[in-house]
Parts: C-alpha cells; structure tokens; sequence
C-alpha cells in the first residue's frame, strides 16, 4: 500500500546549504524534482526573500557547489522561480527517486532544515530509504507517516476519513455554492452529527488541506 511520509534534514546536509548560509532569511519551496541522471537531479524551485536580495541570491545559487545551470524561469520581484540542477548532496533525493520508485510531493527549506512529503509505492520502499540514510550518515527525521488507502487523495492530503467524507457530501450537497443549496443545519442532520461538530470537523479538515496542499511546514492530523 502507497505511503506517504514527512521528513527533516538540516540544511548542513542537503543540497542548497552555501545558499541558505550565504543569503539571510531565503526560504525555497520545490515546485517538481526529477532524476535527470544517475547523480543529479533537475528541480523548480520558487525562492522568496526581499526584493533587493535578489542580485545576491542568484549570484549565490550560481556559486552553489550543490547547484549547476541555475535559469532564473519567472520574476515576481519577492518570489523567483528556478530550473536547476543539483549535483552534489542529493543521495537521499536520488535514492528514493531511482532506487525506491518514489515521487517528492513538495519541500521546502530555510536556514533551520528542509522539510520533505514524499509518496512511497509501499511501506517497504521507506523502511529502505530509513536503512539507506543509516547506513550512509543522513541525519533523516521522520515526522509523520500516513498511508494511501481507498481514498488516495484522502491520504495525500492529511484528511481522516470523516473529514474526506463530510468535505465531499458537502460538495455534492451544494454547501459550498453561492447560494448555498443546503445549510449547516441540514448538511449535519445528514450527516448524523450536531452542527457544532460539524464546524470543527469541517475546520479541522481545511486545515490539513491548507497544511498539505498550500503550505509545506508542521502538519498534523486530527
């Protein structure tokens, strides 16, 4: 069974670190990461810092040792998008991109780590990735596992199954349409709840929807 997990690295043992050093306060947000080699993978990565760091962030991703062919793809003047390579400090990358079958959901890193989600095709491939990173020295910190059961994007996106189930009847139902087909008061008499249960399950559901699809940082199910 697909499983999908959230770890931390420090940022001393990924790649990126002479950046996250060089420029204060930079924080990176993968956009997509691809093996494109053996030893290297391509990512897109959103950058955001102060508008006038920008002169020094490029120069720093451009003097990375970790980094080759940095291209700068979309200015937003506080956030920048870059296509690049990473070529050194990316076992753990490689390793579950080539040798476990593995897809990088999102990440994101500042100064204090990076903070991967990632889908494994089984529980096997991450007890393996867990071993490789032992073996090899990788300061890996696993912080959350969930599987991808018969709701994937249940799964994917860090919902209990009452707040998969109440998001979607609410849906179908029309209590999200402008105007709304169906109140609180009947939406939670369907479901067989109060409506004050209802509103803490339906805020506790957006949560872990802006958690895991919106933002990458502390995640927690409820």
């Amino acid at each position: 069974m697909s499983t999908i997990t959230i770890v931390r690295l420090p940022a001393s043992g990924f790649a990126l670190r002479a950046t996250l050093e060089r420029v204060p306060g930079v924080e990176f947000e993968v956009e997509r990461v691809v093996a494109s080699e053996a030893e290297r993978v391509m990512p897109y990565i959103w950058a955001t810092a102060e508008p006038d760091q920008f002169d020094s962030l490029q120069a720093a991703l451009e003097d990375d040792p970790s980094t080759e062919n940095v291209e700068l793809l979309v200015d937003l003047d506080e956030e920048w998008l870059f296509r690049m390579s990473w070529v050194r400090e990316t076992e753990f990358v490689i390793h579950i991109l080539v040798e476990e079958s593995g897809t990088i959901i999102d990440a994101n890193g500042k100064n204090d780590g990076w903070q991967l989600r990632i889908l494994f095709p089984d529980r096997e491939a991450l007890s393996a990735t867990y071993e490789f990173c032992e073996e090899s020295g990788i300061p890996i910190e696993v912080e959350q596992i969930y599987q991808l059961n018969e709701s994937p994007r249940r799964g994917q996106y860090g919902l209990t199954e009452e707040q998969y189930e109440t998001l979607v009847t609410a849906l179908e139902a029309g209590y999200y349409d402008i105007p709304r087909d169906i109140s609180g008061e009947e939406l939670s008499a369907d479901l067989g709840i109060s409506h004050q249960a209802l509103s803490e399950r339906l805020r506790r559901a957006y949560k872990n929807l802006i958690s895991n699809a919106l933002v990458v940082g502390e995640n927690e199910l409820r």
